[in-house]
């Protein structure tokens, strides 16, 4: 049966010409959008857990409380021998200690005189770990015209570009940061800026200073102790599942209830805004495939229609030929299932390829981004996932069926005993 329809539709395809490219264009914007909008988000969520969140944080239970505050009084102490036992205990994960602290970045004069002052959110890293490097993207944020570099030894700093720019501060000129130490007495540490940066994002290009993390345990005061720990999974990606399991096992064995200062954990999820985006990728394809199936199946309703309209007389003549109205609804529906197979399989090869060409190029929408204050990457791109593979087949199987279901309701309206009148016979 399908394979004699399948033939007859071969043989006839303006009738079914009209629903293959409507089936074909709904599907390739099912997959292009699903698959844009899911990078989109989950560059978004890779961007702060590289910067902000990790994908699992550790800390005092005092700290999280007043985390906005960075309150470096309440750091984690003895850093090193609790990183060595979450190593052990969680070898899937890669862990890296931070210190983040807010200061006044001080710009002297040729007297050594204050000559300008901004506020200023350091980070120190170990900028040993090219991972780090990498993950916080440094090595391509910095500014190719001045020479900027990474730095190579103690007391240098990377400087955001906008702020250097509205300083005048130039490459191997000294700075100093003003702030306080972990036991609150006043801090001053020397450096010379070995580089600037420039994220593409206003929330980091703002005063944004990055230091090696070994100076920042000696002017601040805290060998053996950190900000944070941030994990993030060897494979790559965020796993939600895995994440919550981790966090589960590391509260029972580390954290007390009656000490403020015993660590803590948060996973990604954790933070409201960035919970949000994940549920969205998670949600996305569902989303866009229930509105396309509605929007399909009524644009498919009118072309079903119009085809049963222009089949109006050949219906007739199967009703006269004794063909029972049940048998000639049934081909249509095989119709609608292979007209939505052809559309379907069509819509996704190409649906696929436009994902792709926009995974691997992006759109650069730096340009307007120069006042957005999220954490959003300046480069959209698509993410292939495996879903896309098979989620266009349902909105173009269903649509297509539910269309022509629905257009062949006429059928059974039919007065056979009228055919004879109708066929002019």
């Amino acid at each position: 049966m399908f394979k004699f329809i399948y033939n007859g539709i071969k043989r006839d395809i303006n009738r079914s010409l009209l629903p293959i490219i409507v089936v074909t264009l709904g599907v390739f914007f099912t997959i292009f959008r699903s698959g844009w909008v899911q990078g989109i988000l989950y560059d978004m969520i890779e961007i702060n857990a590289y910067f902000t969140s990790g994908h699992v944080k550790v800390m005092t239970q005092a700290y999280a409380e007043n985390e906005s505050q960075i309150p470096n009084d309440l750091a984690i102490i003895g850093v090193e021998e609790l990183m060595d036992s979450i190593e052990k205990d969680y070898p899937e994960m890669e862990w890296v200690s931070r210190i983040q602290f807010g200061g006044l970045l001080d710009v002297p004069d040729k007297n050594g005189e204050t000559r300008a002052q901004g506020a200023a959110v350091a980070k120190a890293i170990d900028f040993s770990n090219e991972k780090e490097i990498e993950r916080l993207n440094i090595r391509k944020a910095l500014v190719k015209d001045n020479n900027s570099r990474l730095p190579k030894k103690s007391g240098e700093i990377l400087i955001s570009d906008d702020f250097a720019k509205r300083f005048h501060v130039n490459i191997r000129d000294e700075v100093s940061i003003i702030g306080s130490t972990m036991y609150g007495s006043m801090m001053f540490s020397n450096y010379i800026v070995c580089g600037t940066l420039r994220f593409g994002n206003q929330l980091l290009d703002q005063g944004a200073a990055i230091i090696e993390i070994a100076d920042a345990r000696r002017y601040l005061e805290m060998e053996d102790a950190s900000s944070e720990i941030f994990g993030y999974f060897k494979e790559g990606e965020y796993n939600n599942e895995n994440a919550l399991k981790i966090k589960n096992t590391f509260t029972h064995k580390y954290t007390k209830d009656d000490d403020e200062y015993s660590p803590t954990m948060k996973t990604l999820t954790d933070d409201q805004n960035l919970g949000v985006y994940l549920s969205m990728t998670e949600n996305m394809s569902a989303i866009m495939v229930s509105v396309l199936i509605f929007i399909l199946s009524i644009v498919l309703w009118n072309t079903g229609l119009i085809g049963t309209m222009r089949r109006y007389s050949e219906f007739g003549v199967r009703l006269a030929l004794g063909e029972q109205k049940k048998d000639i609804y049934k081909t249509l529906i095989y119709e609608a299932i292979i007209i939505g197979l052809i559309g379907s399989i069509t819509g996704t090869v190409l649906g696929l390829i436009g994902v792709y060409v926009l995974q691997e190029n992006g759109l650069d929408i730096s340009g307007m981004m120069k006042n957005i204050t999220m954490m959003m990457p300046t480069v959209f791109k698509a993410k292939l996932t495996p879903n896309l593979f098979y989620i266009g087949f349902i909105p173009g199987l269903l649509a297509m069926i539910l269309g022509n279901a629905l257009a062949g309701r006429a059928i059974f309206k039919r007065n056979t005993a009228k055919l004879f009148k109708e066929l002019e016979v």
